[in-house]
Parts: C-alpha cells; sequence; structure tokens
C-alpha cells in the first residue's frame, strides 16, 4: 500500500486496435506513463497537443477505460478495486469537469435535476429544505443566482453557466480530487479567468487537489504546482511548473512555448510541418517519437526511445541530450 500519493500511476500504457481484418494495427496511446500526486492539496498540469494521451489518461484515471498494462492507485489501493468495491465513495472522492459544457447535461431534464441527483445519490443532506439551501449556496458560492438558472433547461444557459453548475455540484460533494479535462476550451474568455480562480479556491480553501489537463499553458499556469508534458503518449518533461516554463530543458517544451501567439497581426508563423512524413516515421514505432520534429535530432534518436531521466535539481526529462 502506498500511503505517500493520493493517486499514482504506474508504468501505464494504453493500447487500441484500429483498421479492419488484417489491415488492423495497434496504437499506443498512452505509454509507460508514471506520475504522483501527493496527499496534501496540489495541481498538476498534463499538457500537451491533440492526440498526446491527455484525455486517455484522464478516462482511465475515471474508470472508464481500463489501462493495457500498468496500475493506478487512488489512496493505495487499485481503482478496478475501488469501483468495484467501494463505487460509491469512489466517485464522490474523485469528480470529473469535462470539456464540453453542452454535453454532459441531458438536454429533457431542467438544470436542477443533476443537483438533486447528486445530493440524493450520495446522501448530502436529510430534508428537502436542507437540499434546497444546499443547491442555493452552492450555486451563489460559484457566482451564480438561484432565481436565474434553477427551472431552466441546459439549452437557455450559456456554456459558463453550466460549466459553473458542475463547480457547484462539486462544491455539494466536496472531493478530494477533480479531473478537469479542457475545462475552459468552450467557454468564453472573459469567464476563464473567474472559473480558474474558482478551481484554485478549491485548493486553497478547501484543500482539493486537481490534474488540470490541457493544450493551454498560459491557464494551467495559473492553477497548477507541477507540469507534465506529453507527447505522443509519452512524459518529456516534468517539474516545477515556473522553472519549466522559464528553462524549458525538451525541445517540444521549447518548441509549445515559442508557439504561443504574440497578438501582433504582423507576427506571423512561418515554419511549416510535413504531417505525412510524421506519420510515416510515427508507424515505425522505434526511436524518440518527436526525432522528426526536433531541431536537435542524433542518428541515435532515430533507433532508440529515451527514457525519463530525474536530473540534479528533481526536473525529469526525456531527451539524449541530458544523458
Amino acid at each position: 500500500m502506498n500511503e505517500q500519493a493520493l493517486l499514482e500511476l504506474r508504468n501505464v500504457s494504453k493500447e487500441y486496435r484500429v483498421g479492419a481484418l488484417l489491415l488492423k494495427r495497434t496504437i499506443r496511446a498512452v505509454n509507460n506513463v508514471t506520475f504522483k500526486i501527493p496527499r496534501e492539496a496540489y495541481a498538476i498540469a498534463l499538457i500537451g497537443e491533440s492526440g498526446s494521451g491527455k484525455t486517455t489518461i484522464a478516462k482511465m484515471i475515471l474508470g472508464l477505460l481500463k489501462p493495457t498494462s500498468g496500475e493506478i492507485l487512488y489512496r493505495g489501493r487499485n481503482i478496478s478495486e475501488w469501483i468495484r468495491k467501494n463505487k460509491l465513495e469512489y466517485y464522490r472522492e474523485v469528480q470529473p469537469i469535462f470539456q464540453d459544457p453542452y454535453s454532459v447535461y441531458n438536454p429533457v431534464y431542467r438544470i436542477d435535476r443533476i443537483l438533486k441527483v447528486t445530493a440524493k445519490k450520495f446522501k448530502l443532506a436529510k430534508t428537502k429544505e436542507e437540499m434546497r439551501s444546499l443547491i442555493t449556496k452552492a450555486l451563489e458560492d460559484v457566482g451564480l443566482r438561484p432565481e436565474d438558472v434553477l427551472g431552466r433547461y441546459p439549452h437557455q444557459l450559456s456554456g459558463g453557466e453550466r460549466q459553473r453548475i458542475m463547480l457547484a455540484r462539486i462544491l455539494m460533494l466536496k472531493p478530494r480530487l477533480i479531473v478537469a479535462d479542457e475545462p475552459v476550451s468552450m467557454i468564453d474568455v472573459s469567464l476563464r479567468a473567474s472559473f480558474l480562480e474558482k478551481l484554485r479556491e478549491f485548493k486553497e480553501k478547501m484543500g482539493i487537489s486537481c490534474l488540470y489537463i490541457s493544450h493551454d499553458l498560459h491557464s494551467a499556469s495559473y492553477l497548477a504546482d507541477t507540469i507534465i508534458v506529453l507527447y505522443r503518449g509519452c512524459i518529456v518533461e516534468e517539474g516545477p511548473m515556473e522553472k519549466v516554463l522559464s528553462e524549458p530543458l525538451h525541445p517540444y517544451t521549447q518548441q509549445l512555448l515559442s508557439s504561443i501567439p504574440i497578438p501582433d497581426p504582423k507576427q506571423r508563423w512561418k515554419e511549416q510541418v510535413n504531417l505525412a512524413t510524421l506519420e510515416a516515421v510515427s508507424a515505425l514505432g522505434r526511436g524518440c517519437p518527436f526525432y522528426v520534429r526536433c531541431p536537435h535530432a542524433m542518428e541515435r534518436c532515430s533507433q532508440e526511445a529515451p527514457q525519463l531521466k530525474e536530473l540534479e535539481d528533481g526536473r525529469k526529462v526525456s531527451c539524449f541530450l541530458y544523458y
């Protein structure tokens, strides 16, 4: 039993079989991923472009997918055991916020239902009056007026309001861990800061940890203590947020930071990526996954995949430049 970590992934991989009949091939969406979230309130940002394996990791933590290999532990127990024996307790302590604030709601029910069902299922209130008071306070705490949202259908609310109702639901449950998968990508820019501020308040005032999954370094830097950078299912860099942003080690992290747009219409990107070449090299299944795009690529990189190495300052990087 591991008493040190709230959540721990140990050498977790996830493979899919794609294609038809004899043309089937194996795609490794997550490749040997290991990291921990400590017991104390903590936020880790899982960063990477589309297809890097971020959402697959979230689904495995939530029990929606099973790892092909490796194990995921929550408070020292495998999550498959939690879900088999203590499912209600696990989902009270580990709560998701999904990317799409539209699809998580059933359009035929009023918005009240998701909050009432939560209160009933997890036995949060003994009477209707107590339930009403609990829902009202949770909505007010996330900046919503109950009279403006209760009684309405999902399509009558904005994306920002729907995401804040998910925050109110989390406030009612008071979980120990939030798995937030691109939670601000589909809400107005004007509302993103207030949403992230609530997540930070959850951590600092209520002791709720967060795994924040995004491709957006700006929003991640506002919330997270540690950043983990993924590329094609592999961790390429891990370390304290400020250190990684100010001194990125891996060439992919460096490219991510350099690709953040400058708010100047006269500054335009000129570099182009040959996607066909990338796919061809990826299909070979050997060497460093970043080999084709890396400005520092060596012959060794095309034949051998570097392992994640811990440096003297505690940061980790997967690159032969640091061997």
